[in-house]
């Protein structure tokens, strides 16, 4: 196998549920992925989707390497439910030098010791209920991306004091302290959007602050 460009290729360790999921979701976006697992129906299962993707039964340096995903620019194992071998992989991904290492956790103990290596963590299972639950507490929230810093970018859909109003008259970057970064409206995206865009209630805005803010927000518009 040739070396890969890093900025364009993935690489995925653990093929259940999530591995499987995300190996699909980068193929079907067009990118390289590397698929790797223990489990050879697993493996045999995304070949429809990559040309890469291995059997390997033991999780070593050598056996990494001869995947070629050493020359991945990301890297994410998703083994979580064996934490002996999500973080000695995790370990492994590190050490040979992959600029991103992605590992899931199962509980904030195992993330604390995957951050500890150098990873980045992610709770799918937690993000996921936290996510259900927005949606349940909030009439109007549709999505929400969650960045560091309590930092949030959230779709949510116009309503309540926001129809009939512009842009500018909301003025929610100095009442609130978060920003309009983009309006949806039939399947459209804009986010060159006039100050003077005034709002029917068929819009979708994403916005973009700390949590707490969004919060009031949300909470502001539909009383």
């Amino acid at each position: 196998m040739g070396k890969r460009r890093k900025e364009t290729s993935f690489g995925v360790v653990g093929l259940g549920r999530f591995g499987t999921a995300l190996v699909k979701t980068l193929a079907e976006a067009g990118q390289e992925v590397i698929a790797v697992d223990k489990d050879e129906q697993k493996v045999k299962a995304v070949r429809k989707y990559t040309d890469f993707a291995f059997v390997v039964e033991n999780l070593n340096e050598e056996s990494l390497q001869e995947t070629g995903i050493q020359n991945c620019g990301t890297v994410t194992i998703c083994i979580g439910e064996h934490l002996d071998m999500s973080i000695l992989t995790t370990m492994l991904a590190i050490r040979m030098g992959i600029p991103h290492v992605i590992s899931k956790a199962n509980s904030q103990e195992h993330g604390e010791v995957l951050k500890q290596l150098g990873a980045s963590v992610v709770y799918p299972e937690a993000d996921m209920a936290v996510r259900i639950g927005k949606r349940l507490i909030s009439k109007s929230t549709l999505d929400y991306v969650s960045l560091d810093d309590d930092v949030e970018v959230r779709r949510i859909q116009v309503g309540g004091k926001l129809v009939g109003a512009t842009v500018q008259e909301l003025n929610v970057r100095q009442v609130y302290g978060i920003n309009v970064i983009a309006v949806e409206r039939d399947h459209q995206t804009n986010v060159e959007f006039s100050p003077q865009y005034r709002f029917s209630g068929e819009e979708i805005i994403a916005v973009i602050g700390k949590i707490d803010k969004i919060d009031r927000f949300e909470q502001d518009i539909q009383q």
